[in-house]
């Protein structure tokens, strides 16, 4: 099991998740962040820190994000586990599901 990032996360990315992550495992795309699955430790640290509430973990994902679940893991499918977010800093991409999204409005704006 892991922790999922879903849709009130586009377009916003506060990143204190990112900061919370005691293992590093949240990673920036260019419209949302994404949780890598295979090293995500489910300590559940970020999920209280994320001010748009949108980390879940996956079985108590809100159905109608439940293909968020997908594309954090599908996201990584070229990248695998490169061990570290902070050395990758922001990957060039987004899964499908995002890119097709419409703008979304940051409520911490």
């Amino acid at each position: 099991m892991t922790y999922v990032i879903a849709l009130p996360c586009v377009d916003v990315k506060d990143r204190a998740c990112v900061d919370e992550c005691p293992v590093d495992c949240i990673y920036e795309g260019n419209r949302m962040l994404y949780i890598q699955p295979d090293e995500c430790v489910d300590c559940g640290a970020c999920e209280p820190v994320c001010p748009v509430e949108a980390i879940y973990y996956e079985d108590d994902t809100p159905d109608q994000w439940a293909e968020y679940y997908k594309a954090n893991v599908e996201f990584f499918d070229d990248l695998g586990a490169p061990g570290g977010a902070a050395k990758m800093g922001v990957i060039d991409k987004d899964h499908p599901l995002i890119d097709a999204l419409p703008p979304q409005p940051n409520p911490l704006a």
